[in-house]
């Protein structure tokens, strides 16, 4: 069951943080949290995956650009568990993206477009969000 949540003209800005809560579906193949412009300039593509050709279990960020993706960072610490309910905090610090895990453990990936205004945030793949808050 794929799931989708997308919100436009958000104007989320340095300093401020992003906290969706939901569910991990129990038989998730992979979702994904994008922050940008549009769906085709990202800053940053969070997509945790559960069943990754490579590295099995992986968190994998990137960003995209006039459609085009950028070099994968991969994680192979990957705490987030099937079938689980979860709450993911997501910050912007000016040049970095700061991703906190339900297990307090967090990934930064670098702004690389140098986005200070995040315009849009889609949530999308095997993941039931039942909050989302900006603050």
């Amino acid at each position: 069951l794929f799931q989708h949540f997308e919100v436009k003209n958000v104007a989320l800005r340095a300093g401020d943080r992003l906290k969706i809560k939901g569910e991990i579906l129990p038989n998730a193949d992979r979702f994904n949290i994008d922050l940008g412009y549009d769906a085709d300039d990202l800053a940053l593509h969070f997509n945790p995956r559960f069943h990754d050709d490579t590295d099995g279990a992986v968190l994998v960020c990137n960003s995209r650009t006039a459609g085009c993706w950028g070099k994968e960072k991969r994680d192979i610490y990957n705490p987030l568990e099937q079938g689980t309910h979860v709450k993911i905090q997501l910050k912007l610090e000016g040049d970095t993206f700061e991703v906190e895990l339900p297990d307090g453990s967090t990934v930064n990936f670098p702004n690389r477009v140098g986005m200070d205004v995040i315009n849009y945030i889609r949530v999308a793949g095997d993941f039931k969000i039942t909050s989302f808050k900006i603050c």
